[in-house]
């Protein structure tokens, strides 16, 4: 994103690409204008150097990163608008309106939210309502844009773990596109004047429900009125206004701006208040829901975002032919996402519990129908295997990457259990890997633990790289491990931590190895 110095305390904002140019379309079609804008995309915390990477790879546009983190914008023509839903490192996408990287907030409170209302009828919304308009045209209406969330909806335990298949076998894709068009047509996207009786200040949002219109007897229906929410990000501590007191006020200002009617939960359009500190970004969301959640339908209780598994695996760096294990799968989100992205790869997805192997079976098996009923390649590099996660039924020596999500003793399993399952673990993994070029991807919360295996084992990783994480609240890391040259066996660490264990029986590398071995 841009950036301008703000000149004299006034406020600056930045520049949005609004060229535009015209592309004739064959076959006698319409002319389609193309304007050039700017995106913004929510990723990962932690993962924003890697989604920059992804944008340049596959779009061409250079992505720059936010200061509030998680976050980064780019720019593209509408004409690449359907590749960038298909970037894997994105959570959220919306488009810009404006952005302004110095805004000046008043000192009270009432002048900052009167500010705030003002600002609706002056941001130039027209080309962020055509990327709008263009980005519903082109996917499929697959009836209400969200689910309705509060009391009277069922809960999100519910609705993941028990109603998830049988509401996506309920939806019945029979719309065309040309449907969806016209009836985006027949949506009110123009500002209109207020009608008569209505004031000219902002609505109360929270006493009275925003946008409620009465039809006028006799009169000629006009437009459909779209329904819209704002919703306000907000970070930083010296705002005298809450994130609910900026979204009422804006989002009353922009009800009176284009005559919108507003619905938490049907909405059409969402638009974002985004704050951070003296940074502002105003925009319109054009995911419905988290692009992470693409691949998985039989959820776990710790189950990763596609979005995160897809920056693990890029920290990993997968070769074409490579063997990409993850000895702790829960639902398969690690291998799934490798298994779509890289191909040329072959992935072994395992676990003790027989309930996430499971769940890992029915999520590949959705893949592969989805994929099948898009005429594609069903079969995935992948395969599924219920083990003990101390004793691979691998041969040494025989894995080229490994990449997985160790229990951070939070919802699974404990601190204590920790210090007893990390050292075998990790020595374990060290067995299967491939000494000189192996690698181990670990994301952990148990930060402790982990620094103090991998310290008792110097002579089989080293660490090479370490990018922080949020993962549901808790600052966890992602660590990237170097497989050493040392021959497993034959390091100190394998033979003083077994002799501490069972004191006066010392073993042979072979005997050892042949402990972890399943009989063929």
């Amino acid at each position: 994103m841009s950036s301008q110095d703000s000149i004299e305390g006034q406020q600056c904002p930045l520049a949005v690409g609004v060229e535009t140019s015209s592309q004739s379309a064959s076959d006698g079609e319409t002319d389609c204008e193309v304007i050039t804008v700017t995106i913004g995309a929510t990723v990962p915390t932690g993962f924003e150097n890697t989604a920059a990477e992804e944008v340049q790879e596959k779009i061409g546009a250079d992505a720059t990163i936010s200061k509030d983190r998680g976050r980064i914008y780019f720019q593209i023509t509408t004409d690449k608008l359907s590749q960038v839903h298909n970037l894997r490192s994105v959570d959220n996408l919306f488009v810009v309106v404006e952005e302004y990287d110095n805004y000046q907030f008043k000192d009270s409170k009432e002048e900052t939210l009167e500010d705030l209302q003002k600002l609706a009828s002056k941001l130039p919304w027209t080309n962020a309502l055509k990327v709008w308009k263009l980005n519903t045209s082109l996917k499929k209406k697959r009836g209400p844009h969200r689910r309705p969330q509060g009391p009277k909806g069922k809960g999100r335990r519910g609705r993941n773990f028990q109603d998830r298949g049988k509401a996506n076998k309920d939806v019945v894709e029979t719309d065309t596109m040309e449907t969806v068009t016209a009836e985006i047509e027949k949506l009110q996207l123009e500002p209109q004047a207020p009608t008569t009786g209505q004031g000219g200040g902002s609505p109360d949002l929270e006493n009275s429900p925003l946008g409620e219109q009465q039809e006028v007897e006799g009169q000629e229906p006009g437009p459909k009125a779209l329904k819209f929410r704002v919703t306000c990000s907000r970070a930083g501590d010296k705002h005298s206004f809450s994130s609910n007191e900026a979204a009422r006020d804006f989002g009353g200002a922009v009800q009176d701006f284009f005559q919108w009617k507003a619905d938490m939960t049907k909405f059409d359009i969402e638009v974002l208040l985004n704050i951070h500190n003296v940074e502002v970004v105003i925009g319109i969301a054009l995911t419905e829901e988290s692009l992470h959640r693409r691949n998985i339908t039989h959820f776990g209780p710790t189950t990763l975002r596609s979005t995160l598994c897809y920056g693990m695996l890029r920290l990993s760096k997968p070769q074409s032919s490579d063997v990409i294990l993850d000895p702790m799968c829960g639902t398969g989100a690690i291998p799934l996402e490798g298994a779509i992205e890289w191909q040329q790869a072959f992935y072994l997805a395992g676990d003790n519990n027989d309930m996430a192997v499971s769940r890992t079976v029915n999520n590949i098996c959705h893949i592969q129908k989805k994929r099948l009923d898009k005429s594609s390649t069903p079969g995935l590099p992948i395969d599924t295997v219920q083990w003990d996660l101390c004793h691979l039924p691998m041969r040494t020596n025989s894995v080229d990457i490994i990449i997985t999500d160790m229990p951070f003793g939070k919802r699974m399993g404990s601190r204590k259990k920790n210090w007893d399952l990390y050292p075998p673990c990790l020595r374990e993994m060290a067995r299967v890997s491939r000494p000189g070029s192996g690698k181990a991807v670990i994301l952990t919360q148990d930060k402790k633990c982990f620094q103090k295996a991998i310290s008792r084992m110097g002579g089989l990783w080293r660490k090479h790289h370490t990018v922080w994480v949020n993962v549901g609240g808790l600052h966890a890391g992602v660590f990237l491990l170097k497989r050493t040259a040392g021959i497993f066996g034959q390091t100190p660490e394998d033979v003083r931590e077994p002799l501490e264990e069972q004191p006066g029986k010392e073993k042979t590398a072979e005997e050892r190895e042949k402990e972890v071995k399943l009989p063929s």
